[in-house]
């Protein structure tokens, strides 16, 4: 190869390089987590959060109902909802939300501050080190995502645990008097092992899926950007559009790729023990496939694939906009 030939190769990259970190920068500008007013974040947050898992918390009860069904019981989405509804009422879709809601605020606080300093800094030493803007880009979100997940399930998994207790119970099978109770009699029977059954396969499940899902919503943003064209970011309905539009993409990726790590940690958490046989991750892998096979894994994806690409695209837009409402003065320039 010529030398003039390997100029013209480095050149060609160089150009490409400037192409990608200008398409970066023609991005709506990011808030990062030094431009924001801290307690503001949190409270508003706590609040708007709150709000969004009230509205999506049927779909979880649902696919959770799905995930824990034996086959003869084993239904479809509409099927399982129409026999909460029948069975419990409206009630029967909010079974555990106390508990759950007591959980997310910490837990969310935990995720969105392990997520902005993550993504923060080690964007910065990914571009410092000479990486392009994209992958820099693409790098952090899924290092913060994976940090966020880990950070998150140390609060989360108990709640998670007894949550799903709630859940599954029904008005003629009620052992449990609501969320307290059921934090109570799990610790008494199992100790604090009990209230982090499946801690391990949480982190498996939640720090992948958060992997994909920051680092996709990332990619997808760029994509649809390209598609509308940059010149229309500065407008509100725009952005929100592509924000939501990129998280779905990325919440029904998530979705696919974790699936049965999610059936399997719901059956662990759920599943009563007792003296003779604790279950164990073998033991739950092993009964699931004699039930239905692989497909057994995926029981439960279409509410999950929905709630999960439904609840990205209302989470990440209220989360932008929370970060926007939460910038210090003058930070956005």
């Amino acid at each position: 190869m010529s030398f003039g030939a390997v100029d013209m190769e480095e050149e060609s990259g160089a150009a490409a390089a400037a192409a990608a970190a200008e398409e970066i920068r023609r991005l709506p500008a990011e808030v990062n987590w030094e431009m924001l007013d801290k307690s503001r974040f949190f409270v508003l947050g706590a609040a708007l959060f709150s709000g969004v898992s009230a509205a999506l918390y049927p779909a979880v009860v649902v696919k959770t109902h799905l995930q824990v069904a034996p086959p003869p019981q084993a239904a479809t989405a509409t099927g399982t909802a129409a026999a909460i509804l029948r069975r419990d009422g409206l009630r029967g879709f909010y079974r555990g939300f106390g508990a759950s809601l007591a959980g997310t605020v910490p837990a969310r606080a935990l995720y969105m501050a392990a997520l902005e300093v993550t993504k923060s800094s080690v964007g910065s030493a990914a571009v410092r080190l000479g990486v392009s803007e994209p992958t820099a880009s693409a790098v952090a979100s899924a290092a913060a995502g994976v940090s966020a997940a880990v950070a998150a399930q140390v609060v989360w998994t108990p709640v998670d645990v007894t949550s799903q207790r709630l859940m599954v119970q029904t008005s003629t099978s009620c052992r449990y008097r609501g969320g307290a109770d059921a934090f109570r009699k799990i610790l008494l029977a199992d100790g604090v092992r009990g209230l982090y059954r499946g801690f391990g396969l949480s982190i498996l499940t939640y720090a992948p899926s958060n992997a994909v899902w920051w680092s996709t919503y990332a990619v997808a943003q760029r994509c649809l950007w390209r598609a509308v064209g940059h010149e229309r970011s500065e407008s509100c309905a725009s952005l929100m559009a592509v924000q939501g539009a990129s998280a779905a993409v990325a919440g029904a990726a998530a979705a696919l790729v974790t699936m049965p790590l999610d059936t399997v940690k719901t059956r662990l958490q759920v599943m009563e023990a007792d003296a003779a046989a604790r279950p164990t991750l073998a033991s739950t892998v092993r009964g699931l496939l004699k039930e239905g096979g692989w497909a057994a894994c995926y029981r439960g994806l279409g509410p999950r694939w929905g709630s999960m690409s439904l609840s990205a695209a209302t989470m990440v837009t209220t989360y932008e906009f929370l970060k926007r409402l939460s910038a210090k003065e003058g930070s956005l320039g």
